[in-house]
């Protein structure tokens, strides 16, 4: 845990594109790199700030390990058979769906439009639900401190989910849009603003990192 939280602190950041020069915050985007780059101050505070809260930090600091058990996510809720994934990939479907059997309770088929990759997909298995904020940053965020039923809440609140391919969602893992961000650079936009809101609705932190891209962001889509 404590190495992957060192990771997390010392990856370089992912702001988005200006029309040139640095933003207020002395970086910018690096299209041939695909990173954030840092040129003056006070991006490069701010960095060597992780740095420091990451060295500093006591061994209670790590002592809430992140475990998805905690988080009962997939839930049938109206007790009609089919669960929040179920659910989702039957409303977002741009056709009927087809189930595996007559109980239609797991969907088998449909047509859904993968907003990350613009790719289009038939069949239910190709396919994750994904949260838009991940639960595991979510817990790094403040919900370590959750009880069970606002964790069960958020894990299968539809404003937080998204049916996606399943490569990207593990090529996402548990990043912020620092680290991060879809494949379909036309969705940027929506994807920082339905970032935000969630984080908002359930008064999560954000790290200084996650705060640059999500205002550099802000200013380029104008929403």
């Amino acid at each position: 845990m404590k190495i992957a939280l060192l990771l997390f602190l010392l990856a370089p950041v992912l702001v988005f594109a200006h029309g040139g020069g640095l933003d207020e915050q002395g970086g910018h985007f690096n299209r041939k790199t695909n990173r954030y780059e840092c040129h003056k101050e006070p991006c490069f505070s701010i960095h060597k700030q992780s740095k420091e809260a990451y060295q500093q930090a006591t061994p209670g600091t790590f002592s809430r390990i992140y475990n998805r058990k905690d988080w009962p996510h997939w839930i049938d809720a109206d007790g009609d058979c089919q669960n929040t994934r179920q659910e989702l990939l039957i409303a977002t479907s741009k056709v009927p769906v087809q189930f595996k059997d007559y109980r239609r309770c797991t969907v088998r088929q449909g047509k859904w439009y993968g907003v990350y990759t613009g790719r289009t997909f038939y069949r239910a298995s190709d396919l994750d639900i994904d949260h838009i904020v991940p639960l595991a940053h979510a817990h790094r965020h403040g919900a370590d401190q959750w009880t069970k039923a606002q964790r069960r809440k958020f894990a299968n609140d539809y404003e937080n989910l998204l049916v996606v391919d399943d490569s990207t969602n593990q090529a996402k893992s548990d990043q912020a849009p620092h680290e991060w961000l879809p494949p379909q650079k036309n969705y940027w936009c929506e994807y920082g603003k339905r970032w935000e809101r969630v984080k908002d609705k359930y008064g999560l932190r954000y790290s200084d990192q996650e705060r640059i891209a999500l205002n550099s962001l802000a200013e380029t889509c104008l929403y």
